[in-house]
């Protein structure tokens, strides 16, 4: 059985970042129940800081610099995608937003994604439903139930620790449950294993020109 392909983008600005440890989070939980499902899994991290520049570049000019076009390929051929983003100013952060803009729009199609974000305070949490999910159902993903948000006060407390004081409706507790889901879709995906012909015409595109 080929291994699956899970790529996990952080938006995160500061090094280390919320962002980066809720995405590392989400990551390692999903690996555990994709092995308890018997799916080896491979994964990516794409961290958006390293490549700011190329994505800016990427914006003006229309063409990705190799590093950026590598994690473009990753997304492309991925079985499951953890996209992980600060929220600022009531949505996700400009960062992420434009590394979304330089994603061929079908290039996402069908893929299992959990979307997760970061900040300051809980009341910022609805963003994940009303900016976040929007976004990807536009690029005709799957998005799972299950979104998580960590606010400032989840990483001091039993619940970011998964201890007893995590409770229903815990850090924990989410992201098991988002985990859990992610990891049935990718375990069902067949998106890393499909091979794409670089010389098929477009869906309706006629050769007769008729």
């Amino acid at each position: 059985m080929n291994a699956r392909s899970l790529v996990v983008v952080s938006a995160g600005l500061s090094q280390p970042s919320s962002t980066r440890l809720l995405a590392d989070r989400l990551a390692a939980a999903t690996l555990d129940r994709l092995s308890a499902l018997d799916a080896p899994t491979t994964v990516e991290v794409i961290e958006l800081r390293d490549l700011a520049h190329d994505i800016t570049n990427n914006l003006l000019t229309g063409f990705a610099a190799p590093k950026l076009q590598a994690a473009l390929d990753a997304l492309s051929h991925a079985d499951g995608l953890i996209a992980v983003t600060p929220i600022f100013t009531t949505s996700y952060s400009g960062l992420f937003k434009s590394f979304i803009d330089v994603i061929e729009p079908t290039a996402l199609t069908d893929l299992p994604v959990l979307i997760a974000a970061t900040g300051g305070t809980e009341r910022h949490s609805l963003a994940l439903d009303y900016a976040v999910r929007p976004l990807f159902t536009y690029l005709h993903t799957v998005v799972v139930p299950t979104a998580v948000y960590a606010a400032s006060s989840d990483w001091g407390s039993g619940a970011a620790a998964g201890g007893a004081a995590s409770g229903g409706g815990g850090l924990a507790a989410r992201i098991g449950r988002a985990s859990s889901e992610l990891a049935t879709l990718v375990a069902a995906s067949d998106r890393s294993s499909r091979v794409l012909d670089p010389f098929a015409l477009p869906a309706g595109f006629s050769p007769t020109g008729a």
